[in-house]
């Protein structure tokens, strides 16, 4: 059996404890991400194929909020609810990712 979505888009919504040195995504938006997400894909009906998911720690709240796309492993960081359509349109869609939000390692 083939897998059943062609994308995955996790989308971090960790929440730390008030004042935690790291912050989290759902501090900077995470949820709202999310949400912009799933409303998107489903306008777009792109929700059959491409699935947006509410993640766990993603282990880079610095930058968050924190998006991660597989098949191909691509992390996006400071990601708004504004940025979606972009990432939307140019990387799930046309299948080159938003250089400008990608994270940086290390």
């Amino acid at each position: 059996m083939p897998p059943p979505f062609e994308r995955h888009v996790f989308v971090c919504t960790n929440e730390r404890p008030a004042g935690h040195p790291r912050g989290s995504c759902k501090e900077r938006g995470g949820e709202q991400v999310l949400a912009a997400f799933k409303q998107l894909l489903k306008e777009k009906r792109l929700n059959v194929a491409m699935r947006a998911c509410a993640s766990g720690c993603l282990d880079a709240c610095e930058q968050g909020a924190a998006v991660v796309v597989y098949p191909e492993a691509v992390w996006y960081g400071a990601v708004t609810a504004a940025d979606v359509p972009e990432i939307v349109e140019r990387h799930l869609q046309g299948g080159r990712p938003v250089e400008r939000l990608r994270m940086k390692r290390g």
